[in-house]
């Protein structure tokens, strides 16, 4: 199968992508390295092109209740110019993607699906907004999603779309005439580090990529968003989440709205897992020898010796902010309490390793 290419496809070869194929994308994977892109945005500013992810826009006097009907939160609650989190979840209460959702006028909103879902999320997001007083449109193709991420990160953007950027409240999001055309900013990312990402057509998204290297934003690769995402404990869909975990056991509780009386595709079920404690929890586990996380590695019980495993990594890498391998699991809840010894099983070997608090990593003041 062809893999798609990102617009900016010709500017990351020119600044030394490696590629790596992504959700039917290919992607770059890294430039300089992951260390050095991961340390660039912990210590400074990074760029990811995240344009793979999908981008629709919803319209219309009736697209707040449209958008709500098929979303796990309450955006009607949204004001303008600001963002949030939210699931679209099936009847069982299962996690069927996670997105973003930004409201930029009274009736005009943007909806971010993940890459990997992101023909059928706009086709449910169709069915529910189209004909009923709003309409969806899919616009991933004509625009490009930078994420500039990192302590200096919003004073790099000030010097370039003017200082309204440092007048913008984390998940806001604001559009700013930027070289003839508009430039959508929110401050959100995936990093752990304060920023924002930023919408644009493929002319200005290119020149606002030129612009944020030349003032010394490195750019970074998958490899480094997924290292600091996990060392953020930010769940990743298809590994950390899916269809089979709910929002509950995920410690998202926050993103589903039930007080509302709004009907939304697995409300029932999520009224119910709400009521009753989670069998098991998402939790952090760092290892406490020298090693490799990978995703499904088991996760052993360290006080049972020989008993079958508890569970298995979701996520696994070295946490280079930590200097250790760190990973996520689904646990007991007798054994998610910070300081708990546990093992990872790793090539026949069961090597010592302990949960920590979640997340991993908090920038400093960082929310």
């Amino acid at each position: 199968m062809t893999l798609r290419r990102l617009s900016l496809d010709a500017l990351h070869r020119e600044a030394g992508a490696r590629f790596a194929s992504f959700a039917d994308w290919e992607m770059p994977l890294q430039y300089e390295g992951i260390v050095a892109e991961h340390t660039a945005v912990r210590t400074s500013a990074g760029v990811f092109d995240v344009s793979h992810m999908g981008r629709a826009t919803v319209e219309g006097p009736a697209a707040a209740e449209r958008i709500r009907s098929t979303t796990s939160y309450d955006v009607t609650r949204m004001l303008p110019g600001r963002g949030h989190y939210a699931f679209y979840c099936t009847e069982q209460g299962g996690i069927a993607d996670d997105l973003f959702v930004y409201r930029l006028e009274a009736e005009r909103w943007l909806l971010v699906h993940n890459a990997a879902n992101a023909a059928p999320d706009f086709e449910r997001l169709r069915a529910a907004v189209d004909g009923a007083g709003a309409s969806a449109r899919e616009v991933t193709a004509e625009t490009v999603m930078l994420a500039v991420q990192g302590p200096l990160a919003m004073e790099r953007l000030m010097g370039l779309l003017g200082d309204a950027v440092l007048a913008l409240r984390p998940r806001g999001a604001v559009e700013l005439d930027w070289r003839g055309g508009t430039v959508l900013l929110a401050r959100t990312g995936y990093t752990g580090e304060d920023g924002a990402e930023c919408v644009t057509d493929v002319e200005r998204g290119a020149a606002l990529w030129e612009a944020l290297l030349a003032t010394g934003v490195m750019p970074c690769g998958l490899g480094a968003r997924d290292t600091l995402r996990l060392e953020a404990s930010l769940p990743l869909h298809g590994h950390d989440i899916d269809a089979t975990t709910h929002p509950f056991e995920v410690g998202l509780g926050w993103v589903v709205t039930l007080d509302d009386g709004a009907p939304f595709e697995g409300r029932a079920a999520l009224q119910r897992l709400a009521a009753e404690p989670p069998s098991r929890v998402l939790s952090c586990v760092r290892l406490e020898a020298r090693g490799v996380l990978r995703t499904g590695q088991p996760v052993l019980d360290r006080d049972r010796p020989g008993a079958p495993p508890v569970a298995s990594l979701t996520s696994g890498a070295h946490g280079p902010t930590l200097g250790a391998g760190i990973g996520m699991a689904y646990l007991p809840p007798a054994l998610a309490a910070p300081d708990t010894p546990l093992a990872i099983e790793i090539r026949g070997r069961a090597l010592p390793a302990r949960v920590v608090a979640r997340p991993f990593y908090r920038r400093s003041g960082g929310a």
